[in-house]
């Protein structure tokens, strides 16, 4: 059966309707070529999308995604972010990768006014326009912060945000969400707000019993409450998507509109209730030390609040221990002290004996994947 795949009569790119899926290809390619060669594969008679995966869990696999799944996805993310036809929307990140090719599935499903722009790590920069929705990467939103207001509400994937970068968004009016999903999913099957907690900070303070104005001119207040809450929020399912665990405790996405099959993760989670789930870490990174089980994603959390710089914890073997915790830092040694960083380590909350990395490697700079993620096996090969 031949793919009949049509566009909304409100779709725009770069200001211009279209009337023919023919006058949108030649259009596309002003643009980039990137672009064209996504819509031709959009429009082809072919059922499905051939996609890579982004490799940063293993190595990158070409699978195919059915495009009825990706329209369905798109309707998804239209529902639980209220974005109807005529949204504005832009699109920097690059069509050749899941996260780009959703937004011009999401544009041409439900009509929206979608600009395309280089997908640069300060794409805001040269943009005098106002959007409804657009999705970064953490790097790009960090680098946009002073144009950030463009944007009406935003998606981040990709990695993980920063305490730091929390802390930098908490005081913008963009709303700002981490997603949760894969390529196997078609991209975000779950979303969680990473700022606008004023709501929260109000609650607070009236359960406190010190005074109001003391309270609310204490940063460290304000810095206790965003962190509880941002650690602490959890993921809320989009609609037409079931959760469950395997006997790991990993996630298991059952999501008919958007995947033919069960989705098996490696995702330790918390299951919270039946449309929320808070994410603990990895199944395939656990480091065994000794026989404590330590989960790299939790401890680098922790350590977040005091190491500026990239940075992730890893398990290397060890004859005594069989795996003994490391710490490796984007950064030159004679720039950054690891006596110093061990120290403040130490004296972090929540932290216990073993979360304590036996050796602190430095690295000037980290081997990524396509996508800009961390690509930790390959790094830790460079030791």
């Amino acid at each position: 059966m031949k793919a009949k795949i049509l566009f909304h009569k409100n779709f725009k790119l770069q200001g211009r309707s279209f009337s023919l899926k023919e006058e949108l290809i030649d259009f596309s390619f002003e643009i980039s070529s990137e672009l064209q060669f996504f819509l031709k594969q959009w429009f082809n008679k072919e059922n499905f999308i051939q996609v890579n995966t982004s490799g940063s869990t293993g190595n990158p696999k070409l699978i195919q995604l059915q495009k009825k799944h990706m329209v369905n996805s798109a309707l998804a993310t239209g529902t639980y972010f209220h974005l109807p036809k005529n949204t504005k929307a832009l699109l920097c990140m690059s069509p050749n990768f899941i996260a780009g090719k959703m937004m011009l599935v999401r544009a041409l499903t439900l009509g929206w006014y979608i600009d395309v722009v280089e997908p640069t790590s300060n794409p805001l920069k040269n943009i005098n326009k106002q959007y409804d929705f657009s999705a970064m990467v953490p790097l790009q939103l960090n680098n946009s912060l002073s144009d950030i207001y463009k944007i009406k509400k935003l998606i981040v994937g990709g990695g993980a945000v920063s305490n730091e970068l929390l802390n930098k968004i908490q005081n913008i009016n963009t709303e700002v969400f981490a997603t949760y999903g894969m390529t196997e999913t078609i991209t975000h099957i779950a979303v969680k707000r990473l700022n606008n907690f004023n709501s929260v900070i109000s609650s607070a303070v009236e359960k406190s019993k010190n005074d109001k104005d003391v309270i609310l001119s204490n940063p460290l207040f304000h810095n206790n409450v965003i962190e509880t809450e941002t650690n602490q929020s959890h993921y809320n399912l989009l609609p037409n998507i079931k959760i469950s665990k395997d006997n790991r405790g990993c996630l298991v996405i059952d999501a008919p509109k958007v995947s033919n099959e069960l989705v098996i993760t490696n995702d330790l989670v918390e299951l919270i209730s039946s449309t929320e789930f808070k994410w603990l870490g990895r199944f395939d990174t656990i480091i065994n030390s000794g026989g404590i089980k330590l989960i790299p994603e939790q401890i680098e959390e922790n350590f977040a609040k005091i190491i500026p710089q990239r940075f992730f914890v890893a398990g290397i073997t060890d004859e005594i221990l069989g795996e003994k915790l490391i710490l490796v830092i984007e950064s030159s040694s004679d720039t950054v002290s690891s006596d110093e960083i061990l120290l403040n380590i130490k004296n972090l909350k929540l932290i216990n004996r073993f979360e304590i990395p036996k050796e602190i490697y430095f690295i000037e700079q980290f081997v990524e994947t396509p996508t800009n993620k961390i690509h930790r096996a390959e790094t830790l090969k460079l030791l």
